[in-house]
């Protein structure tokens, strides 16, 4: 029998707003405030980040050691249940949660797949009702402490989709017995667009609906409005 996925990217597809930012500066001003003295430091690393000196993944190992650093995790979650309780409770819009439920009633086994981190991602997702997470992981110290390093691979890109092959390894699925439906709003997420059965762009952005309607993908717009749109009328307003 075919085991239905239904996979979403989280930040601007299921949320109307990036996560990442928000979750670091909550964060400090839980755990640590005098950090945010530190914060000029970040626009050193946004500098190399742009100058391609670092990629994603250091951007974020270099931003979470400067504003969060190494933090027991029954001190961080809190900070993350409250995080993850006001981003559902604010941040989610509606026409996601609508296809989310459509979804789960199908029967379809419901999975998150963000380069966000998991610390926030997972309490997000069970709060949604995902059954499952692939995200960003971080490495603990031999006392169980949050350490400023990426586990394994920045969830993003090229990485996003050997990251959900794996996954389909550890749950014993072949790919030949699944059908995958799959739910992102940009385009560094189009190699998994490809791999997927049912490619949805959603709330996407003018490349990745280009691509969509050369590729014959349904386009789908819940920025606040409930309907889907069309291929051919693509979404012009700025990002």
């Amino acid at each position: 029998m075919t085991t239905q996925l239904a996979i979403y990217d989280m930040d601007r597809t299921v949320t109307r707003r990036p996560t990442y930012g928000p979750f670091m500066w909550h964060a400090v001003r839980r755990l640590a405030p005098w950090r945010i003295l530190f914060a000029p430091a970040l626009l050193a690393t946004g500098l190399l980040y742009l100058l391609r000196v670092i990629d994603r993944g250091r951007l974020k190992e270099l931003n979470y050691r400067i504003l969060i650093g190494r933090v027991a995790p029954e001190k961080l979650e809190q900070a993350i249940q409250d995080f993850a309780e006001a981003q559902v409770r604010t941040n989610v819009m509606e026409g996601a949660r609508t296809r989310i439920a459509e979804d789960k009633a199908a029967g379809r086994r419901l999975v998150m797949a963000t380069a966000s981190y998991r610390l926030y991602a997972a309490a997000i997702a069970q709060r949604l009702g995902f059954d499952d997470v692939i995200a960003t992981d971080i490495e603990y110290d031999a006392q169980g402490r949050t350490v400023a390093r990426i586990d394994g691979r920045n969830c993003y890109g090229l990485g996003k989709l050997d990251m959900i092959e794996a996954w389909l390894q550890q749950q014993g699925l072949e790919r030949e017995a699944v059908h995958i439906r799959f739910y992102s709003d940009h385009i560094s997420d189009a190699p998994v667009h490809h791999w997927s059965d049912e490619a949805f762009a959603a709330n996407a952005h003018d490349r990745l609906v280009r691509l969509a309607e050369t590729e014959g993908w349904q386009v789908l717009d819940w920025r606040d409005r409930k309907r889907a749109r069309p291929p051919s009328a693509p979404d012009r307003s700025p990002r």
